[in-house]
């Protein structure tokens, strides 16, 4: 019988599921665990890995990130409301506290982030972390940068690398976002900077949203 566990565990460890097992958390959902496997399955199946058992285990690293962010800011989210709901009208001593959480939070985020591309980089070429981090932000730099190019296409290529490098530094921090609703927020931030910029670099942004319309309207969905 003995022999037998340990012939199952080792099964596991290769197929990647025992790591998917060892840190989710207890009480997740099992849906939720559901849900983020399917997730990882289509980001792992635009990679072109054809080692089943690689497969497997890049599939397991996302997953475990997911879980691993969803902790964290379930954590956070707790804590912060259990905080709110708390009696007094002390504001600054709330606030305080709050932000005592984020900033573990952060530090957190940090050390996730760092420790999952190092595994990432361990199995996938520098080509395929990329995607995945793209998949994962739902392709947000290429489209949004598509975007631009599209609205204003007398961009210089010293804006253009300005715009693309904004984009992808949103990606870095959005990845980590704990819903697509706030990845989302994260890349309307950088577009704000974005659209500040381009404002100093002399366009009038209106007009230039305005002629993009007027390219739509004259001949083709994208304005060029």
């Amino acid at each position: 019988m003995i022999i037998k566990k340990y012939t199952l565990v080792f099964v596991f460890i290769l197929t990647g599921f025992a790591i998917v097992k060892a840190q989710a958390p207890a009480a997740q959902d099992p849906n939720y665990i559901k849900t983020i496997t399917a997730r990882a399955d289509k980001i792992v199946a635009g990679l072109g890995i054809t080692d089943s058992v690689k497969y497997k285990r890049v599939q397991s690293i996302i997953i475990n990130q997911y879980s691993s962010l969803s902790a964290i800011h379930d954590t956070r989210n707790a804590q912060v409301k259990d905080i709110k709901a708390q009696p007094g009208d002390d504001k600054t001593a709330a606030n305080a506290k709050i932000k005592a959480i984020d900033d573990d939070v952060d530090a957190k985020l940090t050390k996730l982030h760092s420790e999952y591309l190092s595994k990432l980089s361990t199995e996938l070429s520098a080509d395929q972390v990329e995607k995945v981090k793209d998949a994962m932000t739902y392709n947000k730099v290429a489209v949004t940068y598509k975007g631009y190019l599209a609205e204003i296409p007398t961009l210089t290529e010293p804006q253009k690398v300005q715009i693309k490098a904004w984009l992808i530094e949103a990606r870095e921090i959005a990845i980590d976002a704990e819903s697509a609703e706030k990845k989302t927020a994260v890349f309307g931030k950088y577009k704000g900077r974005i659209n500040n910029y381009l404002s100093t670099q002399g366009y009038d942004l209106k007009k230039e949203q305005e002629g993009w319309q007027q390219r739509i309207k004259a001949g083709g969905s994208n304005g060029n």
